[in-house]
């Protein structure tokens, strides 16, 4: 078994194929590394197949289209214990690929390159994506998931083939590289960066990156991906406001200032914080739980006990006594309106209670609602479990 495989995908890479393949190859010759280079081909109709296997190159055709998709197979197919990937396109130099290696011989399982230590040639990153895309999406990268890489993005990096093939990757587009990062994190992999260099592509047609809708899913999968950024602190933000608004206008107006007074309005405002902010929390209960049964997301022990708590008899409890509360708010107001022969009504007096209690009634219905799904996904596991399916 060699030591290492560089593994390139490749969609229509015939101008620079033979430039990258032939770097790779002086590389394993000139360290005395025992290595292959694998060409995962993504359907390529300019002769780049033909070209890698010229120059003795592997070459495997992926059928299924997408960079992720590519590499998938490739780590897949490769033979070395490592694997160090690489775009086709000639802006990462294969000949020197030693720093990845001693890192990796280390006993670090992944090893990141970073192209902002290393340094970018003029013109060889788009504005947009040096100064905007790969700055915020790492920088999210790093406050979802502590994960302590500073170029989330760069597409020459080194892994053990094992470690990586038990993360299950899936992605099949250009979002895989952040999976790579975030999966390998969540599942304790030791990691770490060398500084490498990007140049000026080789070619003339316009990348496949496309700035907008890669950008995009790369987002989306560091949201899914963080249940506590995307749902459970938003979701304590508003109920922390909320609540500050319901309770200090629940009995009347505050005044700020001279100039500045809270009445029915904030309250009002405070309530649908306190709608938004539950309902925006059980999404949260709801995603972490789920991800964990379907192993999407690694549960430690602390994980289990905070999920264990919320229990759906729990909750039904608690929702049973919210609504019980607000339903005997909203029977109080219609008692006093029933006092004045269902007549006017003083609203000073009873729209903050009325108010006040109809937010508790939706609010239980909402937890009642929120208790059920998270059982019902729950009740799903384990039925799968039971008949043995995958």
């Amino acid at each position: 078994m060699p030591e290492l495989t560089i593994l390139m995908p490749c969609l229509n890479e015939a101008e620079t194929l033979a430039r990258c393949i032939t770097k790779a190859q002086r590389f394993l010759v000139s360290s005395g590394v025992d290595g292959e280079v694998l060409i995962a081909d993504n359907g390529s109709n300019d002769g780049s197949q033909a070209i890698a296997k010229q120059y003795g190159a592997h070459v495997i055709d992926v059928p299924t289209r997408g960079y992720g998709a590519a590499l998938i197979a490739g780590i897949a197919a490769a033979k070395g214990t490592y694997v160090i990937m690489g775009d086709a396109d000639d802006s990462y130099d294969f000949a020197h690929l030693m720093p990845i290696i001693e890192a990796l011989r280390e006993g670090n399982r992944l090893v990141m390159g970073n192209r902002f230590l290393g340094g970018i040639e003029a013109g060889a990153m788009p504005f947009l994506h040096r100064y905007l895309g790969n700055p915020v999406l790492s920088f999210m990268g790093r406050l979802f998931f502590h994960v302590p890489i500073g170029d989330f993005h760069c597409g020459l990096r080194g892994f053990c083939r094992a470690s990586m093939q038990a993360l299950g990757l899936r992605s099949t587009g250009m979002e895989f590289a952040s999976e790579m990062v975030v999966k390998a994190h969540l599942h304790g992999l030791s990691m770490c960066e060398v500084p490498v260099t990007l140049s000026v592509d080789g070619r003339s047609r316009p990348p496949h990156l496309n700035t907008w809708a890669d950008g995009w899913r790369h987002l989306k999968f560091l949201l899914l991906h963080s249940p506590r950024w995307l749902f459970l602190y938003p979701g304590l933000s508003c109920l922390l406001m909320g609540l500050i608004l319901v309770l200090s206008l629940a009995t009347g107006p505050v005044a700020i200032s001279d100039a500045v007074h809270l009445d029915i309005h904030s309250l009002v405002m405070g309530c649908v914080l306190l709608m938004v902010g539950n309902m925006s929390s059980g999404f949260a209960f709801i995603a972490r739980r789920q991800g964990a049964y379907s192993g999407l997301l690694p549960v430690s022990a602390t994980t289990s006990r905070y999920l264990a708590l919320f229990s759906l008899e729990r909750l039904l409890v608690f929702s049973t006594l919210l609504l019980l509360a607000g339903l005997s708010g909203i029977g109080f107001c219609v008692w006093q309106w029933a006092s004045q022969s269902f007549g006017d009504l003083s609203y000073a007096s009873l729209l903050r209670p009325m108010i006040i209690s109809g937010t508790a009634v939706v609010v239980a219905i909402q937890l009642v609602f929120i208790s059920f799904l998270a059982e019902l996904l729950a009740s799903q596991r384990y039925d799968t479990i039971a008949v043995g399916k995958p």
